[in-house]
C-alpha cells in the first residue's frame, strides 16, 4: 500500500540526513504506540527535517470528505494513514495518504469523488498511464502519467494494491495533486486510497514555485 512505500523512502532520506549534518546539530524524536511500534519519527536538523506521523490522517486532511460510511483500513503493519514531510531549505515534499474500505460500489465511490474533487479544478479518470474519457489533462497541466517520479517519489496503482487495471481519479497540477486510488475488492468490500501529494519546487520540468 502507499503507507508502505512512503514508510521506506522516508527512512532512507532520514538517515541521509542525518549522516549530513553527524558533525552538527540535530534532534531525533521518536513516539510510540501502545505495542512498542514507531508511531510517529521527527528529526530536525540546522537545514531542515523528516517528520513522518502514522495513523492521524484522514480524509478532511487532505481537503477531501470521507465516503459515507466508510471505514478506515490497515496495511500490512497496521497502519490506517501516514503523513510524511520532508524540508530542506526552500526543497519541501510531503505525501499524505488513507486508506478506507465500503460495502459500496466502486462506481458509487467514484462518482462521489469525483465531484469532491472537482474543488481542485478538472478532474481526470486514468487506467494504467492513460486517461479514460474526458478530460485528458487538467487545466493545470496534470496527467494519467504524471506520477511524481521527477522528485524520486513515485506514486502509482501498484502502491495502493492496484495494477494497471486499477481505475485512479485525480485533481490539480503536476506539483500539486490529489487522488483516489481504487485497490482490488478484498472481503467484498471496495477499498480505496486518498493521497495528497505536493512535490518540490523545480522538481516537476515545466513547474515553478507558484504552481
Amino acid at each position: 500500500m502507499v503507507q508502505q512505500r512512503i514508510e521506506k523512502v522516508t527512512v532512507c532520506l532520514a538517515m541521509l540526513a542525518v549522516a549530513a549534518v553527524a558533525t552538527g546539530c540535530f534532534r531525533v524524536h521518536v513516539d510510540k504506540d501502545a505495542d512498542g511500534k514507531e508511531k510517529n519519527v521527527q528529526v530536525d536538523t540546522p537545514f531542515g527535517g523528516v517528520h513522518v506521523n502514522t495513523n492521524q490522517t484522514t480524509a478532511s486532511d487532505l481537503g477531501l470528505p470521507a465516503y459515507p460510511g466508510a471505514h478506515l483500513v490497515s496495511d500490512d503493519d497496521k497502519h490506517k494513514s501516514a503523513d510524511v514531510h520532508l524540508g530542506f531549505g526552500e526543497w519541501e515534499l510531503r505525501v499524505r495518504a488513507v486508506s478506507y474500505g465500503t460495502a459500496d460500489t466502486q462506481d458509487q465511490v467514484s462518482a462521489f469523488y469525483k465531484k469532491a474533487l472537482n474543488h481542485f479544478g478538472d478532474v481526470i479518470t486514468c487506467q494504467g498511464h492513460s486517461p479514460v474519457g474526458t478530460p485528458t489533462a487538467t487545466s493545470q497541466g496534470l496527467t494519467c502519467a504524471d506520477d511524481g517520479k521527477g522528485a524520486n517519489v513515485k506514486i502509482d496503482r501498484s502502491d495502493y494494491g492496484g495494477d494497471d487495471s486499477s481505475v485512479e481519479l485525480k485533481a490539480g497540477s503536476k506539483r500539486h495533486q490529489h487522488i483516489v486510488g481504487f485497490e482490488h475488492s478484498k472481503d467484498g468490500e471496495t477499498r480505496f486510497a486518498l493521497v495528497a501529494l505536493d512535490l518540490p519546487a523545480g522538481a516537476v520540468e515545466g513547474s515553478g514555485k507558484s504552481d
